[in-house]
């Protein structure tokens, strides 16, 4: 998406330019910075990484010729690997300059390609900082980038914490339309918090969660299975230690990553924190949501639990809250979906009685409701998952009906939306689909017509 400043500099999520049209900026002096002078250390590994990929790609021949090499010859390739690594780290880092304008971020790298993005300030729609362990320990972080219609993040790794943080600031302040001059001065828009989810009640969760429990039961079952197919401790054993621990790495995983998970509202949208060891500082763009599913597990619904994901268009941001009482997860839904109630189950529409011979059992876990601001539906039987979609978010509205729906009379109401996601309304009745597909189109028109804009601190 970038390109060589011989041929043109790109612009990230910038207006379209056309062809032979000359640009003249009128900013004031751009001043260009630096990362934090550590950043060498992190780029240095490139060198390495690639004589160690080529040294795995082929072992039996790395190991031969390891073993002619003598300790001398070993001692001088270190000697001079070590040194290129640093030179390497060293001109990379001293070849990246950022730089603020009053209308875009210019990131400009490049060793032999020169390269520089432009980001329209306009655009951003989330700007995270992210901590890694080594980062924490070294006092740096990294700066992470939401661009409108840009795939990817950009990332400006690393720079000190405290410059990151500013740099934040800074950024949301000119998106949100404050005067250069001033942009330095209005720092981070205060924020309190709504929701912290404690250790223990996030562990409890984990351990409640099917997944988990299915893959232990698979390593209860099917290592016996081969031991008696097989009669091999060798294969039980090969079988049995991956099965138990990708349940323990998967909850390990999750735990360590969504430890101390916090919510906080602030006039730029809802910040997220959390992390055990990398700590990372995420903002969920105002405006931005395209669908919120709420997820209650069967082991959950005893205690009242329910987890909050996302669907954030051009953002890598899936998920709110990882566990919290039904009550409060609203509570942050209605900050995300401002005038939306979410409805209990019993107030949801169920298929007529007669999907149950399209899908036994099943068809109790579907549900719709549909209100002047949100496109609700809801399925899974064991684990529930309820799906909201604005009706300003709705880029088309689709009815599918299979063979065997005709015949019973049934069709899905399909609702896409701009985060290349599908919301489904399953085994309604023909003819409440066909006016649902009407409705829901002219629900989206007028939804979009009177949506306020996607504006930082609005």
């Amino acid at each position: 998406m970038q390109e060589p400043e011989g041929a043109g500099a790109s612009v990230r999520g910038g207006a379209v330019r056309e062809q032979g049209e000359a640009v003249v900026e009128q900013d004031e002096a751009v001043v260009e910075r630096r990362l934090h002078p550590v950043t060498p250390l992190r780029r240095a590994w490139a060198p390495i990484a690639v004589l160690v990929g080529w040294a795995l790609h082929d072992p039996d021949q790395t190991q031969r010729q390891l073993s002619r090499m003598t300790t001398t010859t070993l001692l001088i390739v270190l000697a001079v690997i070590v040194p290129v690594a640093a030179l390497y780290g060293f001109l990379t880092w001293w070849f990246t300059h950022y730089a603020v304008t009053g209308t875009e971020l210019r990131i400009r790298t490049g060793l032999l390609f020169r390269r520089t993005a432009h980001i329209r300030l306009e655009r951003i729609q989330a700007v995270d900082v992210n901590r890694p362990l080594l980062a924490r320990v070294a006092g740096v972080a990294k700066l992470r980038l939401d661009v409108v219609g840009a795939e990817e993040k950009d990332e400006l790794a690393f720079l000190g914490e405290r410059e990151a943080r500013a740099l934040r600031a800074e950024l949301l302040a000119r998106a949100a339309g404050f005067a250069p001059e001033t942009a330095h001065e209005v720092g981070e828009a205060p924020a309190h918090d709504m929701l912290r989810v404690p250790p223990r009640v996030l562990a409890l969760s984990l351990v409640l969660t099917g997944a988990t429990w299915g893959t232990l039961l698979a390593a209860l079952v099917v290592p016996p299975l081969l031991w008696w197919a097989t009669g091999n401790v060798w294969t039980v054993l090969a079988t049995a230690i991956p099965l138990v621990g990708s349940a323990g790495a998967a909850g390990v995983g999750r735990f360590v990553g969504e430890y101390d998970w916090t919510v906080s509202e602030s006039p730029d949208g809802l910040r997220i924190d959390h992390g055990l060891l990398d700590r990372s500082h995420e903002t969920v763009p105002p405006g931005r949501v395209q669908t919120v599913r709420i997820v209650e597990p069967l082991l959950w619904r005893r205690r009242g639990w329910v987890r909050v994901e996302l669907d954030v268009a051009g953002s890598e941001n899936s998920l709110l809250v990882p566990v919290a009482p039904r009550e409060i997860a609203e509570a942050v839904v209605a900050r995300v979906l401002p005038g939306v109630t979410v409805p209990r189950g019993a107030s949801l529409s169920r298929p007529p009685r007669r999907a149950g011979r399209r899908l036994p059992l099943w068809w109790r876990g579907h549900g719709l409701a549909v209100t002047d601001a949100v496109f609700m539906a809801r399925h899974g039987l064991l684990r529930r998952t309820l799906a909201l979609v604005p009706h300003a978010k709705v880029q088309s509205v689709r009815l599918t009906q299979g063979p065997w729906q005709r015949l019973l009379r049934l069709a899905d109401v399909h609702v896409d939306t701009g985060a290349d996601g599908t919301v489904t309304a399953r085994l309604r009745d023909a003819d409440e689909a066909a006016a649902l597909l009407r409705a829901q189109a002219e629900r989206s028109r007028t939804g979009r017509r009177d949506a306020r804009p996607d504006r930082w601190m609005a």
